[in-house]
């Protein structure tokens, strides 16, 4: 368990990022090679924080982005860092997505039964798959920022013991962050560092 106060954010621009991996200067990611390329850079970025990080997969410059990569480079990755022997405490948003981007990552995390916070046109939201009440708790904890799981019922104007076992369920799938043992949790867009002028 951790507070958010020990929690690094971490900005990986893809576009600066698959040059580096797959030394291709274009901002296309296509291909399944170039999405493994792609997370095995993020991962190893993340090896070398070595605490809790919100890493911000920022696909403002990316021109195009096909499902086979974002099924290598953000299912994929999502999946490592839910996995018991996950390599770091790793958190995930994604930034400056646009429509084009957000089809084939909602059909990838959708298809593995994952979830993301996103930026796209208009705010945060969650994309991939959440039951009804898990999209209402995160919603809540958003307008909310930090708070106890009965601030979040409060919110939504529902009974306690449902929230928290969905604010639960968000926490195990890494979309909210549990704040110390109490059943306190963290908007993860609470942590993201402002975005330049």
């Amino acid at each position: 368990m951790h507070s958010s106060g020990n929690v690094i954010p971490f900005s990986f621009d893809l576009q600066t990022l698959v040059q580096r991996s797959v030394a291709s200067l274009y901002s296309h990611l296509v291909t399944r090679p170039t999405g493994r390329a792609l997370r095995l850079g993020i991962e190893s970025q993340i090896g070398e924080i070595g605490s809790v990080c919100l890493s911000v997969l920022d696909f403002t410059q990316v021109v195009v982005l096909d499902y086979s990569c974002a099924d290598e480079a953000v299912a994929k990755l999502i999946q490592r860092y839910q996995m018991a022997d996950r390599p770091a405490d790793a958190y995930f948003v994604a930034r400056g997505l646009r429509e084009q981007h957000r089809d084939p990552i909602d059909e990838v995390l959708n298809r593995h039964g994952l979830v993301l916070v996103a930026e796209v046109e208009g705010g945060f939201t969650l994309l991939g798959r959440a039951d009804p009440l898990e999209h209402d708790a995160w919603h809540a904890l958003q307008r909310v920022r930090l708070g106890r799981a009965d601030d979040v019922a409060v919110e939504l104007n529902v009974a306690a013991p449902g929230v928290v076992a969905a604010l639960e369920r968000l926490a195990a799938r890494r979309v909210v962050l549990r704040r110390g043992t109490a059943d306190s949790f963290c908007s993860l867009t609470t942590l993201l560092p402002a975005r330049s002028a």
